[in-house]
């Protein structure tokens, strides 16, 4: 798997961290998107664009890759990536204690948008997360399986019909 990584200046530091730690601890293929200088006065739009167009392309030809984007609070960042067809980006900022599926199932909010929702790239807030929450969640959302149950399938296709 191939991990696609993006920041801006609020987010340089944890981007670069989390890098290392994805290629060196996870073995898997990292490819940096930006920002590769840490300017103050720098834009996130199209840094987190880079990485979103390819984690795009990769999943309109079935590849298994991921995007992780960081700003100062992952917001507007995670709303650039889903601007991308085919890019489904959940947002974290740390644990938010659990939830119950329908099936009465407990998850956290990573296992969950990785089961349910097949998201393929993670917005972290780097001004709320530490760098050791930000790598175990890293870490977990590298790691879950989508469930693929038909129930979730049919809404991934849904989502994907609406930026048609």
């Amino acid at each position: 798997m191939k991990v696609y990584f993006a920041a801006d200046h609020a987010g340089f530091e944890l981007k670069n961290q989390l890098m290392v730690y994805v290629r060196d601890s996870l073995k898997l293929e990292v490819e940096d998107c930006g920002a590769v200088i840490n300017n103050p006065d720098d834009d996130y739009p199209a840094i987190i664009a880079r990485a979103a167009k390819k984690l795009s392309e990769d999943a309109a030809q079935g590849f298994d890759s991921r995007a992780i984007v960081a700003g100062g609070s992952g917001e507007g960042e995670a709303m650039v990536a889903n601007r991308f067809k085919g890019v489904r980006c959940a947002l974290y900022y740390g644990d938010m204690g659990e939830q119950t599926d329908a099936k009465g199932k407990k998850l956290d909010i990573i296992q969950s948008v990785r089961e349910h929702n097949n998201a393929n790239a993670l917005s972290l807030g780097a001004r709320f997360i530490s760098e050791d929450k930000a790598k175990e969640a890293v870490r977990r959302f590298l790691e879950l399986p989508f469930m693929r149950e038909d129930r979730h399938m049919r809404r991934i296709m849904q989502i994907d019909e609406v930026l048609s």
